[in-house]
């Protein structure tokens, strides 16, 4: 649809899911490109939804969480509209593609997104002269999306649902810590290897400083930002999975399965299996033996 007001050129397809698609899917909003015809300001809050744009020509400004930034030619902005937010034309005036989505997971994964470093305005690799992957792929990922609403298709919201979690994905993998973004630090992978292959010791930042010669807290924000999570959780997660498999596919006991996954007694190895899988050992390896 097309259409036209005294201060853009715009089209969109407005999206109505379906009672499934909202309460179980990512699914669309809306989505649509404009060129601006005069400066003006858009100002929101209070949308069930997040906002992804990308500017193709000219410039302006994105005004969110207290903060503007601003946007020129090759830039792109996610955003969560239930906080209050606005973007402004500049000189030369923009043209924008947009999605608005939402979806019964979206807060946690846009929290997720902040929390990793993914910044409300970010630049990809390069803009669109350049045509990198990353600029391809969103615009891509825009005509799909586009296709498959204005399609009859019987399971479009599920097409849209899939199109929209490789946005996210690609969201979530370029723009996290984007100040760091491909500077692998080569102190954090052998850390990271030796917690898969150590995970039964008791393993402690101290000991990890000490036979890596680095220090503690300088391996604390490099393992993070090269991770995206702790020391302390990515151990806790080996030691989980391990204790998962050891429950489905051998007979020993809780207590020697939590030896063995370097939980010193069962009793905590029980709290923090249950803390992370939502049951306890027990009631997983039941759980598992009677699929299997």
């Amino acid at each position: 649809m097309f259409t036209h007001t005294q201060v853009v050129d715009a089209r969109r397809i407005v999206y109505t899911p379906s009672a499934f698609a909202r309460g179980a899917l990512v699914h669309l909003q809306e989505i649509g490109e404009l060129r601006a015809l005069e400066k003006h300001t858009s100002q929101r809050a209070g949308l069930s939804s997040c906002l992804f744009l990308m500017v193709l020509e000219g410039r302006g400004e994105l005004t969110c969480e207290g903060k503007t930034w601003p946007l020129s030619a090759g830039d792109c902005a996610f955003v969560d509209c239930s906080r209050p937010y606005s973007h402004t034309t500049g000189t030369p005036l923009w043209t924008l593609r947009w999605i608005h989505l939402d979806g019964p997971t979206l807060p946690a994964v846009y929290r997720k997104y902040r929390e990793r470093g993914g910044k409300p305005v970010f630049r990809p690799a390069a803009g669109p002269q350049a045509s990198p992957s990353l600029w391809d792929q969103l615009n891509a990922l825009w005509e799909d999306v586009c296709q498959i609403a204005s399609s009859e298709d019987h399971i479009r919201d599920m097409r849209i649902n899939e199109a929209l979690n490789r946005l996210l994905t690609l969201l979530m993998e370029q723009s996290w810590d984007e100040e760091n973004r491909g500077a692998v630090n080569p102190k954090a992978d052998p850390v990271r290897q030796y917690l898969e292959d150590h995970y039964s010791d008791r393993i402690t930042l101290d000991d990890l400083a000490a036979r890596f010669f680095i220090d503690k807290y300088y391996l604390t924000r490099v393992f993070k930002r090269q991770f995206g999570l702790s020391i302390s959780a990515y151990l806790l997660r080996v030691r989980v999975t391990r204790a998962k498999q050891l429950l489905r596919f051998t007979s020993l006991s809780v207590e020697e399965i939590a030896l063995r996954c370097g939980f010193a007694q069962a009793p905590y190895f029980a709290r923090v299996f249950k803390s992370v899988e939502g049951l306890p050992p027990s009631e997983y390896r039941n759980q598992w033996a009677k699929k299997s």
